[in-house]
């Protein structure tokens, strides 16, 4: 008797975890619909319906399709970034950082992440194949817009993990505005464990097993921070001080780890990709202030 019952708790145990695994690996997306509304209105897409906008698609490693959308500068430039939007979200969320963008001359490629947004449904590995998705839009850009462009990258939380996990490929970009980013997964689940569910945050190790099992990684290996051993690419680190879905330690600790020009600037009370929202001026001074030193604009 004891023996099934053990078989139970633990066939109960592994179907949890497999459950967790789940959970962050095939998260419910915000339908790019209720996104428009939702950044509409917070007042960051005002003009956006007046801009010109090239919509297509790119073909990733894999031969996933991801879709994207160019918007140009309102003069002829050499100046491209792309902006990548974080967890559960969609492109329409890098339209506030596109505002900024444009202000000082830059055209902009916003895309939607591996299966968010208007891609086709699949597993969001957290950073991991989605790295590889950046290369290709990076690839694609200078395919499409010539090889002397100066092209640079912006994150938000997943989406800045995102593009410092594609450091590890060398990306030929000129800067990196990394918003919210974390330096390791595995301590925002175990945060998010406590914070959100009271679970304990060793559970990520058993969950991540079944993550291998289940989706081909472990969130273990998820580590942008180790990308940073020789990169010299300049990063201008934002984060929220209340941040508590991915503390702003992050930031911090990624600065440390580069070898290449960083700044990080640290918002008072702002909470999770927040800091633009209540920020906005301090948010353009110190985005402007570091490409003006970093002799991308004048």
């Amino acid at each position: 008797m004891l023996t099934v019952v053990l078989i139970i708790a633990v066939v109960l145990f592994i179907i949890f975890c497999a459950v967790l695994a789940h959970y962050a690996n095939s998260p419910s997306v915000v339908d790019p619909k209720e996104a428009y509304q939702v950044e509409e209105s917070k007042g960051y897409l005002k003009g956006w319906e007046d801009m010109k906008k090239e919509p297509y698609t790119i073909t990733s490693f894999d031969g996933y399709q991801l879709n994207a959308l160019f918007v140009p500068a309102e003069k002829p430039s050499d100046k491209y970034v792309i902006i990548s939007h974080g967890y559960t979200w969609c492109l329409i969320g890098s339209v506030k950082y596109l505002q900024l963008f444009r202000k000082y001359g830059f055209n902009c490629v916003l895309f939607d992440q591996r299966g968010h947004g208007d891609n086709k449904r699949t597993a969001c590995t957290l950073g991991l194949k989605e790295s590889r998705d950046l290369m290709a839009v990076i690839n694609d850009t200078y395919k499409r817009y010539g090889k002397d462009i100066v092209l640079g990258l912006h994150g938000e939380s997943m989406g800045s993990g995102t593009q410092i996990n594609a450091l590890q490929y060398h990306p030929d970009v000129k800067f990196i505005v990394n918003d919210c980013g974390y330096a390791e997964l595995v301590p925002v689940l175990q945060g998010q464990l406590k914070l959100q569910f009271h679970l304990p945050g060793w559970l990520t190790a058993p969950a991540s097993v079944l993550s291998r099992i289940m989706y081909g990684y472990s969130w273990y290996s998820i580590r942008p921070i180790d990308a940073l051993a020789d990169n010299e690419i300049p990063i201008c680190f934002m984060h929220g001080e209340k941040d508590t879905f991915i503390p702003p330690v992050h930031s911090q600790e990624m600065a440390e780890k580069t070898k290449g020009y960083q700044e990080v600037h640290i918002f008072k009370g702002s909470e999770h990709a927040v800091s633009i929202q209540d920020h906005p001026k301090e948010y353009e001074e110190a985005m402007h202030d570091f490409l003006v030193h970093i002799h991308i604009i004048d």
